[in-house]
């Protein structure tokens, strides 16, 4: 049994438009929107917990705030270069190469990625991942790379907890 975690990153700022689109930042809603969702996502995480991020600045540091207030352990994280991707099937790449000794993985990235996985690896449609939404899939094998037909456990979006 295999259980991803896919996270889009916080809400960000476009407010310098010199800023690369790698290095830009979390507004401060992005952090208040983490709070929320971590206190919502607590009662339902289990572990071990494996963590990969995006090297992006906003989704590296949404990543942060939750490797914090879950309590993960620095060597159940890791950042990916190639998670700093838009492409669905390029983020699935990173996941089905993932030990499968990883029971459960958590991936903080980016849309249209996590949106376009999530409706394709689930079982429950979502037209639009928002920032820091969280989604639960389990899937019926022990492999990474059979991940498919999987079952949405949870959804959590920040707007349930305002």
């Amino acid at each position: 049994m295999k259980q991803l975690i896919l996270v889009r990153h916080g809400k960000s700022s476009w407010d310098d438009p010199k800023t690369a689109d790698h290095d830009r930042p979390l507004k401060k809603r992005g952090f208040k929107d983490a709070k929320l969702v971590i206190k919502a996502f607590g009662t339902y995480m289990q572990s071990p917990l494996k963590v990969i991020s995006s090297s992006a600045n906003r989704a590296l540091t949404t990543a942060n705030l939750f490797k914090e207030g879950l309590q993960i352990a620095d060597e159940d994280f890791t950042v990916v270069k190639e998670a700093y991707t838009f492409e669905s099937s390029e983020l699935l790449e990173v996941i089905k190469k993932q030990n499968n000794a990883i029971e459960r993985l958590m991936v903080f990235g980016h849309n249209p990625a996590m949106t376009s996985l999530v409706n394709y690896l689930g079982d429950n449609y979502i037209e639009n991942l928002p920032t820091t939404g969280l989604v639960v899939i389990d899937f019926d094998t022990d492999y990474w790379n059979e991940i498919e037909n999987g079952k949405t456990l949870v959804s959590l979006f920040p707007k349930m907890f305002k």
